[in-house]
């Protein structure tokens, strides 16, 4: 979509500190973070949101998964003696501000539960 921020960083046209990037997914720095690692993953092709998800999209939300398991990874806070917190937003309710589904990866500190 012509007027999409994440289609945009996606094309190339909007500029992003892109950390990981398949033939599926796009992995890239937010601009706002909420931790000292906070990343998004957003699918290459637009989907809407977590809402909209149906049958057809099943390969690309497990890519995304796979691909925030590899930046975790490359991160240096995967595995089980760190952790780390895969967030979808949806709606404005949920501070969702973008319409293109994407996957926050957020880690680097403890977290508290409930969020705050």
């Amino acid at each position: 979509m012509s007027d999409c921020l994440f289609c945009g960083i996606v094309s190339g046209d909007i500029p992003a500190e892109i950390v990981r990037s398949d033939d599926a997914t796009v992995a890239f720095r937010d601009v706002n973070p909420q931790a000292p690692v906070h990343i998004l993953i957003v699918p290459r092709r637009h989907i809407v949101n977590a809402s909209t998800v149906d049958g057809g999209d099943g390969d690309v939300v497990a890519r995304m998964l796979m691909a925030a398991k590899a930046v975790a990874d490359d991160e240096g806070i995967g595995g089980e003696d760190r952790g780390y917190r895969l967030v979808f937003n949806v709606g404005p309710d949920a501070l969702n501000s973008v319409d293109h589904l994407h996957l926050h990866l957020v880690g680097g500190r403890a977290f508290d539960w409930p969020p705050g």
